[in-house]
């Protein structure tokens, strides 16, 4: 069966911004301008399409990402929509991955917000080209010019404006189209029908200077206008689309949109902007990866007629239809009913139905081809990052990095029937979400569940009672500590011999151990010299160390951030064996931490607090209250001032409400995991004595 669009007319893009910046309500334009809903859903009253689920629709924020596919000019747009809160920052850097365009919403009266800072460097990292839409035009204090200064100065990008707005605040009617130098303005409720009329008189000059500049920006950033630019020859409208689509393709430039989504003004234009300047799959490079047994580096061309590859990047337990597999397809088909080979796991696979997504509603297909987002049907060993491709020509693609979650709370269950329903209910939700993790504690034999904060946990526990129908009691928040040491220490020495009649057991390992750097983990080194441990042992060496990492010797928090020296050790010919040499390594590890002055580390947030002027000097101090070190002060928009500081996680329970009631309600606040440090001692002590 025949692709139903060549390629070139096909976007992937993922709507990104800082929470409430108006990710869900342009979504929600763009799914009416195009035809594919008939009516404007409202976050407020719950009723958009990509905000489904019940949790979403309460509280008025995107929590996972959903897909939808529209179409406008004859180009196929599909979409996803992604959370703008901290706490669910996986679903935001899994969506980036597969992505090969974003457009980036900024609400024009705060300009770049913290969370828009961290979309935009992990945009960078996976180097999607993006285009920015600066959202609120029409509320009180909205700046695109702030705006536009704030993304060069913030994000160190290179802003070029397209458009100027006409009207500020409340007054906003439209935009001067500087590519074409027409005034775009709309005046019916709806949107649907953009006027195109001349430049305002009042707007004339203004506009003819920033077209110039516009010229300007863009002559500088391509050799094949700059000529023409400094001959003075006149560059024609289409030069200039085409200049700037490679600009933004290749992350030279990000062009700039402005517009009021609620207000159903702006969002055509952006439309364009999406087809004229975002990348088709045939304009990022061929996919890269490697061969699951060699190790030599494979490349796949974006082309239906090469090997399969595919990324799985998402998965989602679906009440009616079980496990779905979300996937975006680099090279070749997937087709129904086929088996392919999953290289990050070695098994293969039957895929069993292919859906096109269109948030919580799907439509069955027969083939996802090259370029293609889609879902999978019937699925058992793949998750999260796994690679699917052809068995005679696999390839392993480089899988999603996840951050490490910062908060746990104890979980069980209220009655005896809910312990089963419970058990299969946590398995589920941590296959989804690869931020949530479970596991039980050894010592209380309590279930533990850990995730990237307060409302992630509230969340997840919610979605138990309602789609896995398990009522639980859930304990108070914990902070996910970490033990360290902070001195090297030398020659730690561990012989682990047992005789019981028969064969015995031995194993002799000799460390050097020192603190390693911040967020290294454990990095254990080999360097055994002549044979002293035969090779086949090294292995259950590092094996040992990890595990008994797992807890430390302090108040049983995991060790991390130390290097692991094997520099001796000996051998028995015949008592020795794989687990004595891991027991000697687990045993000589715990006395290298207990001698290398051991201390705990707790999570420390970058904290990011906006509030009006005048609550300044009550809101530092209360920081300090919470053991916080102020890193800086800058003033935003209007009068309002950000606090950037850096606040121990354990103080932050309860934030929320203390800001709340301290500014009137006026002040917001962000944070996100920045390192570990080390709990100062009075700190220290009273944790010890609590656990």
């Amino acid at each position: 069966m025949p692709r139903p669009l060549p390629l070139d007319q096909v976007r992937n893009i993922g709507i990104i911004a800082h929470i409430d910046a108006g990710k869900t309500t342009t979504t929600e334009r763009i799914l009416f301008y195009t035809g594919k809903t008939y009516r404007i859903g409202s976050v407020d009253e719950g009723t958009t399409v990509t905000d489904w689920m019940e949790q979403e629709r309460e509280r008025g924020i995107t929590i996972v990402s959903a897909a939808v596919t529209a179409e406008w000019n004859g180009v196929q747009i599909n979409i996803i929509d992604t959370p703008g809160h901290i706490d669910f920052t996986a679903e935001v850097q899994r969506s980036l991955r597969v992505l090969d365009g974003g457009v980036v919403i900024f609400d024009a009266v705060q300009g770049v917000e913290p969370q828009s800072e961290t979309v935009w460097r992990q945009a960078d990292r996976y180097n999607v080209p993006r285009i920015c839409f600066v959202n609120k035009m029409d509320r009180i204090g909205a700046s695109f010019e702030g705006s536009i200064e704030s993304i060069r100065q913030r994000l160190g990008a290179n802003p070029i404006s397209v458009q100027i707005p006409i009207g500020e605040e409340a007054a906003f009617k439209g935009v001067v189209d500087l590519i074409h130098q027409q005034a775009i303005i709309w005046e019916d409720d709806l949107g649907k029908e953009p006027h195109i009329i001349p430049i305002p008189t009042e707007l004339e000059q203004k506009a003819g200077e920033k077209r110039e500049l516009m010229v300007e920006a863009i002559a500088e950033i391509d050799d094949e206008l700059t000529v023409k630019y400094l001959e003075g020859e006149e560059i024609t409208v289409e030069e200039l689309k085409a200049a700037l689509r490679r600009a933004v393709i290749n992350s030279k430039a990000t062009v700039v949109f402005c517009g009021s989504s609620l207000k159903n003004k702006g969002v055509q234009p952006l439309l364009d902007g999406i087809v004229d300047y975002l990348p088709s799959p045939l304009d990022v490079p061929p996919v890269r990866g490697t061969h699951p047994r060699s190790g030599e580096p494979e490349i796949r061309t974006i082309d239906d007629n090469v090997p399969l590859s595919a990324l799985v990047f998402k998965i989602v337990t679906d009440p009616y239809m079980g496990r779905l597999a979300y996937v975006r397809v680099y090279s070749g088909k997937l087709e129904q009913g086929t088996t392919v080979y999953n290289s990050a796991k070695d098994k293969r696979e039957r895929i069993g139905r292919l859906l096109r997504m269109y948030a919580d509603r799907r439509e069955d297909i027969n083939e996802l081809y090259a370029g293609d987002i889609g879902a999978v049907l019937g699925l058992k060993d793949s998750f999260t990052g796994d690679t699917l491709c052809d068995a005679s020509h696999p390839i392993l693609l480089e899988t999603i990095s996840f951050p490490e979650p910062v908060i746990s709370v104890a979980i069980e269950p209220k009655t005896t029937a809910d312990q089963a329903k419970m058990g299969e209910a946590l398995r589920k939700l941590s296959e989804e979400d690869p931020t949530f993790r479970v596991r039980t504690d050894e010592d209380t034999g309590q279930t533990i569940i850990s995730g990237m904060g307060e409302l992630h946990l509230e969340v997840l526990v919610d979605r138990m009672l309602r789609e896995f129908r398990v009522q639980a009691r859930v304990g108070m928040p914990q902070v996910a500590y970490r033990e360290s040491i902070t001195v090297p220490v030398q020659n730690i020495e561990h012989r682990y011999v047992k005789q019981s009649g028969g064969r015995g057991q031995y194993g002799h390992v000799v460390f050097n151990m020192e603190p390693g750097e911040a967020g290294s983990g454990i990095v254990f080194l080999n360097e055994i010299k002549g044979g002293v441990i035969p090779n086949e042992f090294i292995p259950a060496v590092e094996k040992g160390v990890r595990e008994a990492a797992e807890a430390g010797v302090i108040a049983g928090y995991p060790v991390t951030d130390v290097v692991v020296h094997l520099v001796d050790g000996s051998f028995h010919e015949v008592d020795s064996n794989e687990m004595s040499f891991k027991m000697a390594a687990s045993m000589a590890f715990k006395s290298g931490v207990q001698a290398g002055h051991p201390i705990l580390q707790e999570p420390i947030m970058k904290v990011e607090v906006i509030i009006p002027e005048e609550f300044l000097g009550e809101i530092i101090g209360q920081l300090n209250s919470r053991r916080g070190e102020i890193l800086g002060i800058e003033p935003r928009i209007g009068n309002t001032q950000a606090i950037k500081a850096y606040v121990p996680l354990a103080e932050m329970f309860g934030y929320a409400t203390d800001l709340r009631s301290s500014t009137q309600g006026r002040g917001v606040f962000s944070m996100e995991f920045d390192h570990y440090a080390r709990v100062p001692e009075n700190v220290a002590r009273a944790i010890l004595d609590y656990a």
